[in-house]
């Protein structure tokens, strides 16, 4: 298990963030990052997509609140045992919560190697 207080974590993620191929985060519509420290439901989620995957925006318009893509920092802590692992697990839950905006489905995660 690692520590890194907060400031630090998401200070981790931002540069993640920034490392995503500019393809993926381009079309990012109206979906704004959060780093909280662990799920309100109690489970060991790594992150979280909560909104409204752009395939299912039928009637999506001005005035919607924003998605989120949530990072939970204390359930990477305790999987990772180095900053490089870390970086990696931060990472590939990034690109698993962005491809849920896309509309992509777990099962197609666990195909791609990103699940």
């Amino acid at each position: 298990m690692m520590d890194m207080d907060a400031d630090a974590f998401e200070a981790l993620v931002v540069d993640e963030l920034d490392q995503l191929p500019d393809e993926m985060v381009d079309g990012l519509d109206n979906v704004v990052f959060v780093v909280e420290d662990r799920s309100d439901d109690g489970e060991e989620l790594l992150g979280l997509y909560d909104g409204l995957a752009v395939t299912e925006r039928d009637r999506y318009g001005m005035g919607e609140l924003p998605d989120r893509i949530i990072v939970f920092r204390e359930a990477h802590l305790e999987r990772c045992t180095s900053e490089r692992e870390l970086r990696d697990e931060v990472h590939t839950t990034l690109v698993h919560e962005i491809a849920h905006f896309y509309g992509i489905d777990d099962a197609r995660l666990h195909e791609l190697g990103w699940a």
